[in-house]
C-alpha cells in the first residue's frame, strides 16, 4: 500500500510541477522578457496572443500566461525591442481580423482602432491564421519563440513579431547579396 501512495505522490508532485513551468506569476513575464530579449535574435519570434492560443509542444517554444490585457503587453514588449541594440521587429497578424463581426466578437471594432494606435509606424504583414502558425511551427523547430499569452477574448488579435537584425537592414542584406551573385567583392 505503501507504494501506492509514493507513486501517487510523486505523480501529483510531477503534475503541480508541469502546471507551473506553463503559468507563471503576472510579474514575472516582464522579468523573463528582460531575460530572454539579450539572447534573441533574427530569426526568433514573440507572440502577444490571445487567452485561447494553444499551449505547443515543440521545445523551442515557452508559453507564459501573462494575466495582463494584451495592449499593455504589446506596448511593452515593442519598447523593450525598440530600447534593444541588435533587435527590430517584422509584425504580422491575422488577416482574418478585419472580417471578424462585432455581433459574433463583441470589442473587436475597438480592438482593430487600438492596435492601429499599438502598431503605428509598424509595416503589418496580414496573412491567414494558419499560414502564420505554419511559419512558427517550422522555426519553433531550430529557433526559440517566446508566446506570451494575455487575457485577450476576442479571435484572431494575436500579435507575432519576428526579430530581424536592428542594425543590418534589409536593403543592406539585398545589396550585399547582389554583389556576392556578381563576385564584386567590396
Amino acid at each position: 500500500m505503501s507504494a501506492i501512495k509514493a507513486f501517487l505522490a510523486t505523480w501529483l508532485f510531477l503534475l503541480s510541477g508541469l502546471a507551473a513551468v506553463a503559468q507563471q506569476p503576472t510579474a514575472e513575464w516582464q522579468t523573463r522578457l528582460a531575460q530572454v530579449l539579450p539572447l534573441l535574435g533574427h530569426r526568433n519570434w514573440i507572440m502577444i496572443v490571445d487567452s485561447a492560443y494553444p499551449l505547443q509542444s515543440s521545445a523551442g517554444v515557452e508559453t507564459i500566461e501573462t494575466n495582463t490585457d494584451q495592449m499593455q503587453v504589446i506596448r511593452q514588449v515593442l519598447s523593450a525591442i525598440d530600447n534593444s541594440i541588435h533587435v527590430r521587429p517584422i509584425v504580422y497578424m491575422d488577416a482574418e481580423l478585419p472580417y471578424v463581426p462585432e455581433k459574433d466578437a463583441p470589442g473587436v471594432t475597438a480592438y482593430r482602432e487600438g492596435i492601429k494606435t499599438a502598431l503605428a509606424g509598424q509595416k503589418i504583414t496580414s496573412l491567414p491564421h494558419d499560414q502564420i502558425i505554419a511559419k512558427v511551427d517550422e522555426v519553433g523547430k531550430t529557433f526559440h519563440i517566446l508566446v506570451l499569452k494575455t487575457t485577450m477574448t476576442v479571435p484572431y488579435t494575436s500579435v507575432f513579431l519576428q526579430l530581424n537584425c536592428k542594425y543590418w537592414s534589409d536593403d543592406a542584406e539585398a545589396q550585399m547579396r547582389k554583389s556576392m551573385s556578381t563576385g564584386a567583392a567590396k
